[in-house]
This record gives structure tokens, sequence and C-alpha cells, in this order.
């Protein structure tokens, strides 16, 4: 549990790093030599930033659930061990052990070792294990753990044994979340992180105490495996490792890419005016700013066929100037009023070239 909020809690600093590289890496391929490219800050390179930031984090989080997957695989268990199925009988599994021991007992093997020693010994374990019922309910349920307990005998003293260590489990939880929750951080997806604590907890003591495997897994996951893969069907207790593999992943999907689905546009209904009207600020600066890029950015290349060139330069200049006159302040309403007013006010009957008004 530990080991998971510590993943939770730290997992901050290689996101960003690995976006970083990631943006530098796009934009040297899909910008051409010599282009600008995006400066931080403005909004282009912030939304390409979060589509990356997106994309990186989706895929660590994919990679965590097919790494806790292989470990469940690579781990086995000692049904994949003995070679039998999970409806196996209690003569089947004796059987296929008595096959198994003529091949793998020390005594029959020509030079014995203590790898050969220790896995006849884990086979033996494996059959009496499956064969006593009660034992038999617990490891589908809690795992080789249960081989620790030894005052346990019934179903009810494993059960009871392995809320033990379940209910702290969702305590620590709880209590982290809320700590967390009381100094500002995991503000956005809270009604969800609380959500997948309480369903995985519903789940986990469903699947503990009842005398069947979860429906979930008998209908849907087990038969999509081994129908369409080489994968193994999952006993219940590797079922609850990987649920809770996943709600640690949700919990950084939450907090990583939860924020960067947000519309830029909405602000909290609790927000003060203030706090509102800078965030307006804000994006209202950003956008001028990337608006002054775009254009000195266009006028760059605009300008580029007479870099060089001075003589062609300050014609270019003249000519602009003179088209701003002409088309941008003689067209202004409030001038052409104003040469209007000035043209009416001259005197009508002065020769040419005189002076003065009325």
């Amino acid at each position: 549990m530990s080991n998971n909020l510590l993943s939770l809690a730290g997992w901050t600093f290689l996101p960003n790093l690995v976006t970083g590289w990631v943006q530098n890496i796009y934009y040297g391929i899909t910008i051409r030599a010599g282009d600008p490219k995006p400066q931080p800050g403005t909004p282009r390179f912030i939304l390409h930033r979060q589509r990356i930031h997106i994309i990186v984090v989706s895929a660590y989080l994919l990679y965590t659930i097919y790494e806790a997957d292989w470990d469940i695989r690579r781990a086995s268990d000692f049904y994949q061990d003995l070679g039998v199925a999970h409806t196996a009988t209690e003569r089947e599994i004796k059987s296929r052990f008595r096959r198994l021991a003529a091949i793998y007992h020390p005594d029959k093997l020509s030079s014995s070792s203590t790898s050969s020693e220790a896995y006849f010994v884990h086979l033996k374990q494996a059959q009496d294990t499956l064969v006593n019922p009660s034992k038999r309910f617990a490891y589908e349920r809690f795992g080789p753990t249960i081989l620790e307990w030894q005052r346990c005998s019934s179903v009810r003293d494993y059960i009871v044994q392995g809320l033990q260590s379940i209910l702290p489990y969702y305590g620590v939880a709880a209590i982290f979340m809320y700590i967390l929750g009381l100094l500002g951080y995991l503000e956005w997806g809270k009604y969800w992180r609380w959500l997948t604590l309480i369903v995985l907890c519903v789940f986990e003591l469903h699947t503990i105490s009842r005398p069947h495997f979860p429906q979930v897994a008998t209908r849907l996951i087990n038969p999509i495996f081994t129908t369409f893969t080489h994968h193994p069907p999952y006993l219940p207790f590797q079922l609850i490792q990987l649920a809770r593999k996943l709600s640690v992943t949700l919990y950084i999907a939450f907090s990583q890419i939860g924020p960067l689905l947000q519309p830029p546009s909405a602000i909290p209904a609790n927000a003060s005016p203030e706090i509102a009207l800078k965030q307006q600020l804000d994006r209202l600066e950003a956008t001028a700013k990337a608006a002054d890029v775009e254009a000195i950015r266009l006028m760059g290349m605009e300008m580029s066929p007479f870099v060089g060139d001075n003589e062609a330069l300050r014609d270019v200049k003249s000519k602009v100037k003179g088209w701003l006159v002409e088309n941008t302040i003689r067209s202004d309403p409030e001038v052409r009023d104003a040469l209007g007013n000035l043209l009416k006010r001259r005197r009508t009957d002065a020769p040419a070239g005189a002076r003065g008004n009325r």
C-alpha cells in the first residue's frame, strides 16, 4: 500500500520531463528548418503540450497495467504449476500430482539439487493446499500468503484473518486521500476517487466472502482471455491485485489527465470575482501575445525575399507607409469628417493660394 501511495504522490516530475522531450522531437520533425517554433506560453504551445502530455501519461498508465498483469503471470499459481483447471476435483489433483512426482521426485532424478528438491516441495505444497477445501477457498481469494496463517483451519478463520489485512489497506488509503484533500491536492476528480475506492473495497469484500468466483471473472474476463489469447484465467486474488493496480492508475489519471480535459474557459463556480477577472485577463494577454508573435512571423515570411537588399526594403517600407496612409488613416470616419469640415470652412471667394478662414 505504501508503495502505491508513494508512486501516486511522487509521479509528477517524470511525465513533465518526458513531455518536454517529446515536444521538442515533435517540433523537430513537423516544423521546417528556419521556421519559428511556438514559444512557451502561447496558446499553440500550450495546446501541443497538453496533447503530448495526455499521450505520454496514457502510454505510461497502459504500461503499468501490462506490467501488473505480467507480474501476475510470472508469479504463476498452484493450478498452473500442477497443470489442472480451476474446476479440478480432488481426485484429478492427486492424480496429476502423482504423475508429476514420478518425474520431479528427488529420488527419480539422476542428479539431485537444491532447486529440484525445492520444486518438488512446492508441488507437494500446492497439492496439499488444493485438496483441502478450506485452504483451497482461502488460496483462491487471498493467494499464497495464507500459507503463513498457521492458526486458521476453517473458512471463517481464513476470512477473519484476511479482513485484518484488507480493512487497514482501505483505511490507510482513505486517510491518505482525506489528508491530501485538506492540503489542497487531488481537487480534480475528488468524487471519482472516492467512488473508485468504495467500489474496489466492495468488490474485494464480495469476492472473499462468496463461495463462487465473481461473475465478472467467470462470464467476462476469463472467457475473453482464454478464447482469444493464450492468457491463463485469473483467480480471485489475482483479480484483486490487478484491480488495486488499476485503482492507482485511475488516481494518477485523475491527477495528470483530468485537469487537462477541463475546458479552458471553465471557471469554478465558487471562485471570487477577482480570481475570475484575473483568469480572463491572463487568457486575453496570452491571446494578444500569440497574435503578436504570429503577425511578426508572417511579416518575416513576407519580407524574406528582400533580406539583404536595403534599397528594396526602403522602397517596400515607403509603399507600405503610403498604403497605410491611403487605406487606413484617410479611410477612418473621423479623419474623413475632419477633412470635410476643414474644406467647408475655407473661403469660397478667396483667390488661388490665399490663406485664412472665415
